[in-house]
C-alpha cells in the first residue's frame, strides 16, 4: 500500500509527503514520510512553540485502478493519480472535499499544478484513481 502523512499547525497544512506501493512495510513508509513532512520544502521549518499546534494525518492508500473516462471519479472518495511519460502528480480524496473542485477542476488543477501538463494535460496521460483510509491526531 501506499502512504501519505500530512502535517498540519493550527490546521493549516504544512506539510505533505507520501508515495504509491514500495517494497516496504506500512510501518517503514509511514515513519519515513513523516520525518519527510515534517520537513516539507514548501513550508517553513516547525518551530518548537508549534509542537502543540500539531497534527499529523495518515492516509493508507489502496492500489491505483487506471480509468478512462472521468465520470469515474467520485469527489471526496476517489484521489487521482495522472501520469503522462516522467510527468505525474496526484491528489489525495480530501482536496477536492476541502477546495469544493467540481471533477474537471479537480483534475485541471492536478494536472496543470502537481504534474506539469497543462490544464487538460490530463485528457492525453494515464488516469488513476485511489481510495484512502485516514487517520487523524
Amino acid at each position: 500500500m501506499g502512504v501519505f502523512v500530512s502535517v498540519y499547525i493550527n490546521s493549516k497544512l504544512h506539510g505533505c509527503i507520501g508515495g504509491f506501493a514500495r517494497k516496504k512495510t506500512l510501518n517503514e513508509l509511514v515513519q519515513e514520510m513523516a520525518v519527510s513532512a515534517s520537513h516539507d520544502r514548501r513550508f517553513d521549518s516547525i518551530k518548537k512553540d508549534e509542537l502543540d499546534k500539531m497534527e499529523i494525518e495518515i492516509s493508507v492508500l489502496s492500489p491505483l485502478k487506471k480509468i478512462d473516462s472521468a465520470s469515474e471519479i467520485e469527489l471526496g472518495k476517489h484521489g487521482i493519480y495522472i501520469k503522462n511519460g516522467s510527468n505525474s502528480g496526484t491528489f489525495l480524496p480530501q482536496v477536492a472535499s476541502k477546495t469544493g473542485w467540481n471533477t474537471h477542476e479537480f483534475l485541471g488543477h492536478c494536472s496543470r499544478d502537481k504534474a506539469g501538463l497543462g490544464w487538460e494535460g490530463w485528457k492525453n496521460a494515464e488516469v488513476f484513481t485511489y481510495e484512502a483510509i485516514v487517520f487523524r491526531e
